[in-house]
């Protein structure tokens, strides 16, 4: 059905912005990466890992993140993402997820990932209505 081996990886970069930052501190000066759009990135990276070794119709979804945010990004500052796959069983995939920036770690942890036929899944959910 499909092959994703040990050891994909996948990088992304983006830039801390007005839509990747926190605004609740109220001090413009104290807006950071927030941890939301950090996981959001996290798992962003990951599904682009397996995205293409998957057949037509197919994509993935997550069903677990594990990680810690350890340092604060500034608006402005660049930030990578990386995702690693460690593990596969059947249809869950497993990965090693980080945040880097220039003054180094900003979040690290684990993520899982089921692949699913979109249609499929979208019948199922519909019947959840």
């Amino acid at each position: 059905m499909f092959l994703i081996p040990v050891g994909t990886k996948h990088e992304v970069t983006l830039t801390v912005d007005d839509k990747t930052a926190i605004r609740f501190l109220g001090n413009e000066k104290a807006r950071v990466l927030g941890t939301p759009w950090m996981i959001l990135w996290m798992e962003i990276t990951a599904r682009d890992a397996v995205k293409a070794m998957l057949p037509e119709g197919y994509d993935t979804v997550g069903t677990m993140v594990n990680v810690r945010h350890v340092s604060a990004v500034p608006m402005g500052a660049e930030v990578r993402f990386f995702a690693e796959v460690l593990e596969v069983n059947g249809k869950r995939v497993c990965y090693r997820v980080e945040c880097h920036a220039a003054h180094g770690m900003v979040g690290d942890g684990m993520h899982e990932r089921a692949v699913i036929h979109v249609e499929r899944f979208a019948e199922r959910l519909e019947s959840k209505r």
